[in-house]
């Protein structure tokens, strides 16, 4: 379903993907961690088709429209309200005119955004245009769903509601990728582990029953080992 094989891409002399492979199937979780500076949204970039690799190759069954895309920036249009963004969006992505208002509809309940669904979104506060951007994300029920730090800016509530809808795609045989610099946020989810340095996986393994102290160990010895 999400596969990719030997990417690279540099921003001048600067490294960012060295020969990243991949092979993702459904129902499987993928957190890459990593710091500031590793290359982990330049690769989620290249997986969701914003960034054409200089080598290497990345492919979803289904093609961008297959894809949803939670990044550092929300892509909503400020003026106009959430739920006239949902609308814009689920048509951009191909979704039914029947089914767009049902779909939009029903993403703002899941996230607790009904109430704000006629602000601008301008208005919004940053926790509640952050819900608004993962609501985007997910308006046409997209089989992957590529995660740049997801957490950020949710209060502890809306991250407990993040984490339990993401459980939930990945019960349902979504793929999910995953990166953030803290082990804590992506362990719980995770079926698949890697940890990324200077543009390359120094350690891609499967989860199996680690937890999180231990996985905590294996990357700061990978972080400094590489």
């Amino acid at each position: 379903m999400l596969s990719a094989e030997g990417l690279r891409h540099a921003y001048g002399r600067v490294v960012a993907l060295d020969g990243v492979s991949l092979t993702l199937g459904p129902g499987q979780t993928l957190a890459i961690f990593g710091p500031n500076g590793a290359g982990k949204t330049t690769l989620l970039k290249v997986l969701a088709g914003l960034i054409r690799p200089q080598q290497g190759w990345a492919r979803v069954a289904g093609g961008r429209r297959a894809i949803g895309w939670i990044g550092h920036q929300s892509h909503l249009y400020g003026h106009l309200s959430v739920l006239e963004n949902l609308l814009f969006w689920a048509a951009l992505y191909g979704v039914t005119s029947a089914q767009r208002g049902v779909r939009a509809t029903a993403i703002l309940e899941r996230l607790g955004l009904s109430d704000q669904a006629g602000q601008p979104v301008w208005s919004l506060s940053r926790g509640l245009a952050q819900r608004a951007a993962i609501a985007k994300a997910l308006v046409h029920d997209p089989y992957v769903l590529l995660l740049d730090e997801p957490f950020t800016g949710l209060d502890l509530a809306a991250a407990a509601q993040l984490r339990t809808l993401l459980g939930e795609l990945r019960s349902a045989e979504r793929v999910l990728v995953l990166a953030t610099h803290n082990v804590d946020e992506g362990v719980e989810l995770a079926t698949d582990v890697a940890f990324q340095r200077r543009g390359r996986f120094v350690q891609l393994t499967p989860r199996a029953a680690r937890g999180a102290a231990e996985i905590a160990e294996a990357y700061r010895r990978a972080m400094t080992d590489a």
